[in-house]
């Protein structure tokens, strides 16, 4: 087996004094310079609260967290959809399709996703879903029928924001999962689409049984870091007020002027959020590997 020979070398070690350093420097100013009175135990009381009827109950920072985690999910089930569409579409061979393809890609991703956020907010929540009826339909369902819902999309009355705010996120994530897709296809090797063609196979069917089967080997792992940004992405729609983790931070400084409890602990809940599913894709893209 081969040994790993690689040395620290004196920059290594300057990074690493550094590393440790700044940070406790940074700690050390505000503990001592801004004399900056912290007080974390404001803080534990909005992970969860006691309600005298349902017992223990989701509070601002959890409530949010779930929030956060249903948007995410929602939104890269969608901008899988359309990713998919516009990356077979790119490798299509209608120039048509690949232009209307490439004309949704390069749109999305030169835009400022803020105002992407502004353009569907007011177009989607303020025309598309009146006309819809959905709220209308939403308040009329069981209670039982509404709290499937209101566990799948949140609290009814943000249903509005909550629809505006993923889609808005599956359309700019989907321009990137786009290329995913079209990457992944177009390594295939050439010969593969040569031999499925001289079994008789239209297009339709190279795809679905030989092309595509093995490209999702090389779109998965990407696709799964796609999705731990669609999750740092979801705080932007904090500006359509959709309660997210983001908002409810913004919420809860305002109302408790503790800046930096408050936005370190935000910034812990997403790291582990984001850790985690970093992990999980790891271990995907380790069986993937393994079964290849």
């Amino acid at each position: 087996m081969k040994k790993n020979t690689h040395r620290f070398c004196l920059l290594d070690y300057l990074l690493l004094a550094a590393c440790c350093v700044l940070p406790a420097f940074f700690a050390w100013r505000i503990w001592t310079g801004a004399g900056y009175d912290w007080q974390w135990h404001v803080i534990w009381q909005y992970f969860f609260r006691h309600d005298a009827q349902a017992g223990w109950v989701p509070n601002l920072l959890v409530q949010g967290l779930l929030t956060t985690i249903r948007l995410s999910i929602w939104a890269t089930l969608l901008a899988v959809v359309f990713g998919t569409l516009a990356g077979l579409a790119r490798v299509s061979r209608s120039r048509l399709r690949r232009m209307l393809a490439r004309t949704y890609v390069e749109s999305v991703r030169n835009l400022p996703p803020l105002v992407l956020v502004f353009i569907f907010y007011f177009f989607v929540s303020s025309q598309v879903m009146p006309a819809t009826g959905l709220e209308d339909a939403l308040y009329r369902l069981s209670p039982l029928q509404q709290r499937i819902v209101e566990f799948l999309l949140g609290p009814l009355p943000a249903v509005s924001a909550f629809t505006a705010g993923v889609l808005t996120l599956a359309i700019y994530e989907g321009a990137y999962i786009a290329e995913i897709v079209r990457a992944g296809v177009e390594s295939v090797p050439r010969g593969q689409w040569e031999a499925s063609a001289s079994l008789g196979f239209g297009r339709f069917d190279m795809l679905r049984l030989v092309v595509f089967p093995q490209a999702l080997k090389v779109i998965i792992p990407p696709l799964a870091g796609q999705f731990i940004s669609t999750i740092k992405d979801s705080a932007i729609v904090s500006v359509i007020s959709v309660q997210e983790l983001t908002f409810q931070g913004l919420e809860l400084m305002a109302s408790t002027f503790r800046t930096f409890e408050v936005w370190t602990t935000i910034a812990l809940l997403y790291l582990m959020l984001t850790l985690f599913c970093s992990l999980l894709a790891r271990k995907v893209e380790a069986r993937l590997r393994w079964r290849a």
